[in-house]
């Protein structure tokens, strides 16, 4: 079948298109820069170019495809790239063009904690709007919400191996008792492409690896798999909120933002795990993970 994948360039994206390209299936990918997308040359994916503000665009990615995959999320907002923007807006636009196009299929990225509700971030707010859309939309539809995504193109767990190798010491925020459950990359994507294929799977599915760890575990099974374990240093919380208070003007450079860090505290563990249960897949364990990249 023909899958329609936005968000096709960046880290989920890329493994995604490979797993459904494996499976036998025609991806199209909709970059905002083409250039991007050239590791996808040895795959045969149909490039579209453009972005979800680009409705000729969209309807040229929807039309003919049997299923959309929408991976497009931002984790800092930059100029007119926005929460609103590119989690509600965008998600709406291309619901649109799927609905005019007769895609039968639509399966959507959130993330563990996605809720409208006072108090959460506005990354969890606009992720749990677009959600709502989803459901509201009237297709056959999958909403995935993954815990701590670990791969080789994870941004923070290379930083956080970088820590270990370069530093003498490495920060634990507050007590680092809060929960995480990191999930392989590769186990992500498998379980968007049974999604894709399987109109009868509807709901909304958290993903998550096969155990859950404290974020100082996190920490030192990071260390353990870089080969140059650090010790740790707890930094009260109210500090850490004050830095990453400071580190909010870097904007998309700063190695941690204030809502980073809420969520971060508000834990990633997904009780409701459907990788095995509902999906068949036995999670590769974090470390194991760790140890094929770092």
């Amino acid at each position: 079948m023909l899958v329609a994948l936005t968000g096709g360039t960046g880290f989920v994206g890329r493994h995604v298109a490979a797993t459904l390209g494996a499976r036998g299936h025609r991806v199209r990918v909709l970059a905002r820069d083409p250039a991007r997308a050239r590791f996808l040359s040895e795959q045969p994916v149909e490039i579209v170019a453009g972005g979800l503000t680009d409705r000729a665009a969209l309807d040229r990615l929807a039309g003919g495809a049997d299923a959309i995959v929408h991976l497009v999320g931002i984790i800092v907002e930059q100029g007119a790239q926005t929460f609103a923007a590119v989690h509600v807006a965008g998600t709406q636009a291309l619901l649109g063009a799927a609905r005019q196009a007769g895609v039968r299929r639509f399966v959507h990225m959130s993330a563990v904690g996605a809720r409208d509700e006072p108090g959460a971030t506005p990354y969890h707010r606009t992720k749990g709007q677009a959600e709502q859309l989803v459901r509201e939309a009237g297709f056959a539809h999958a909403i995935f919400r993954p815990s701590i995504i670990n791969g080789p193109e994870s941004a923070p767990i290379r930083l956080l191996a970088r820590l270990h190798r370069w530093f003498p010491v490495v920060p634990v925020f507050g007590d680092g008792r809060f929960p995480t459950q990191p999930v392989w990359i590769d186990d992500v994507a498998l379980a968007f492409a049974l999604a894709a294929e399987r109109p009868d799977t509807v709901g909304v599915f958290e993903l998550g690896g096969p155990e859950v760890l404290t974020y100082e575990d996190f920490l030192l099974t990071i260390g353990r798999a870089t080969g140059h374990s650090r010790p740790l240093i707890h930094v009260p919380l109210g500090l850490a909120r004050a830095t990453a208070g400071v580190f909010d003007w870097l904007g998309p450079s700063a190695p941690l933002t204030s809502d980073q860090l809420q969520m971060l505290v508000e834990g990633s563990a997904t009780p409701a795990n459907a990788i095995e249960s509902v999906f068949g897949i036995r999670p590769v364990a974090f470390e194991e993970g760790l140890k094929r990249f770092l």
